[in-house]
């Protein structure tokens, strides 16, 4: 069973006579433990996609399938709880809350589940552990680099152990360098079998995925996926859509 599954997705944005069309009939699967890439140009809809995948956002047509649920069926209170379940969230500008230490940052999606404050704080201190953050548990975003922001929003997003990384333009605030280190570190949670979805407009950043999507007005125009088939009396062939 594929991850995620989207079935013709289409998003508009308001009413009268010119509606925008931010996704038109999008289709596409994901399967658990893929590096995804979304590209295309600004307006394309990239943004628009990671917001439906993630559930911060419902598509206007369509079905969206997690797991085999359909998402489209259920209330507010529920995709609340599936977003805090199943997601990590990771933002160009970090969205850190700035009067929270790096360690109550990470904490926040523990205490959104409703867990105790100790192993929150346990989870949560070993997330920032994982990023190399330890001697940062008390400092606030203000006294943090652009790199250890990052670093902080990678711990929270990661700290209630998700299925799935949405990451959109996570390198775009950053220098070149510490870009590198935020890659290498979503190439480490995907070697962990997390799967990894990032919005980008980088061709060198979406070479580091195993797939790339491309989007152009809304619609899936390229997937680098391959589709093998195999017969009895032809050699095996890829075939890209």
């Amino acid at each position: 069973m594929a991850l995620i599954r989207l079935d013709r997705i289409g998003k508009r944005y308001g009413v009268g006579d010119a509606p925008v069309e931010a996704l038109r009939e999008v289709s596409l699967e994901v399967v658990g433990g893929d590096s995804v890439a979304i590209m295309g140009p600004s307006g394309s809809g990239k943004s628009t996609l990671l917001g439906i995948l993630g559930c911060l956002d419902i598509p206007t047509s369509g079905n969206y399938l997690l797991l085999g649920e359909e998402v489209g069926r259920m209330s507010r209170p529920e995709l609340a709880e599936l977003r805090c379940r199943r997601f990590g969230f990771v933002f160009q500008n970090f969205n850190l809350l700035p009067r929270l230490t790096a360690l109550e940052n990470v904490e926040l999606p523990l205490a959104y589940a409703r867990q105790r404050p100790a192993l929150r704080r346990a989870k949560a201190a070993a997330a920032l552990a994982r990023v190399g953050l330890s001697d940062r548990m008390s400092h606030y975003p203000s006294q943090l680099s652009g790199g250890q922001q990052q670093r902080v929003a990678i711990a929270r997003a990661l700290v209630n152990e998700p299925d799935l990384i949405l990451a959109d333009e996570p390198t775009g605030a950053l220098d070149t360098v510490t870009g590198r280190e935020i890659l290498r570190l979503l190439d480490e949670v995907n070697a962990g079998g997390t799967t990894v979805v990032v919005v980008t407009h980088d061709r060198d950043i979406a070479a580091r995925m195993r797939r790339t999507i491309t989007l152009t007005d809304g619609r899936v125009t390229s997937d680098s996926r391959a589709q093998v088939r195999i017969n009895s009396t032809s050699p095996v062939r890829a075939v890209f859509p």
